[in-house]
């Protein structure tokens, strides 16, 4: 049984920004590129971009649902942010922090710790996991829970990667320890995500308006998509085939 890649997703900054691509070429040992380069570390954090750090440390849209309707455009190490209620902003996030902490100040909760610094950890894109992943996620899983609340999601609440068609309503979870060949290339599939609150908002809003988790308790699970590992490389564009081996 073979699935058909159907879109492609980056985020440059963790939490702060969603892009569309065309074709990625994914590399053993290493997050998708462009893929969580930088994270925005809050006033109470202890990270220092010495080493990969966990989700607490940073600025999240589970804290901050604002932050779910940021997109952006990564171009080289320039990032272009776009927001319903803010101006747009282009900036190197290595060079011009301030000028990011300005703009993003307006969408973070009063109660929650301020964002701080923008943080990199070279060749270890900021994923959720504490290994460099690539999330996989299904669209008919997705369907189901549109239909689990009777209305419409954009698949931007997930903040997958890659994202397949054409197989049933949670198979992902059966690829556990699995590798599955994506186009050209091929990913060893580690575990299901857990998801947070950051999926209940809206990402053309930045409002929560979806309880997205209770529609995932209702299969006794609060998991939607997985995380996976590159083990060869090679390109992936939408249409390629998905298939475990």
């Amino acid at each position: 049984m073979t699935g058909q890649v159907t879109q492609i997703w980056r985020h440059p900054i963790k939490s702060h920004g969603r892009e569309s691509l065309q074709e990625v070429t994914v590399i053993p040992g290493q997050t998708m590129p462009g893929d969580r380069v930088w994270a925005v570390a809050h006033e109470m954090s202890k990270a220092d971009g010495s080493e990969w750090a966990p989700c607490a440390n940073f600025s999240r849209g589970s804290k901050a649902p604002q932050l779910m309707a940021i997109s952006a455009v990564l171009d080289g190490d320039r990032v272009t942010l776009s927001h319903p209620d803010r101006p747009d902003l282009t900036f190197h996030p290595d060079t011009e922090q301030d000028l990011f902490l300005e703009w993003v100040r307006p969408l973070m909760p009063a109660d929650r710790a301020a964002s701080a610094r923008i943080v990199r950890v070279p060749g270890r894109g900021m994923t959720d996991s504490d290994y460099p992943s690539v999330s996989l996620c299904n669209m008919a899983s997705h369907r189901a829970v549109e239909q689990r609340l009777g209305r419409e999601l954009s698949i931007c609440r997930w903040r997958g990667n890659i994202w397949f068609d054409g197989l049933p309503l949670w198979e992902e979870f059966d690829w556990l320890d699995k590798d599955v060949q994506i186009g050209e290339a091929v990913f060893h599939v580690r575990e299901r995500i857990t998801r947070c609150m950051a999926t209940t908002a809206n990402p053309d809003t930045g409002v929560r308006d979806a309880d997205t988790l209770g529609a995932l308790r209702s299969w006794d699970h609060q998991d939607f998509g997985v995380y996976a590992e590159v083990i060869r490389q090679g390109t992936i564009r939408p249409g390629d085939k998905v298939q475990v081996l």
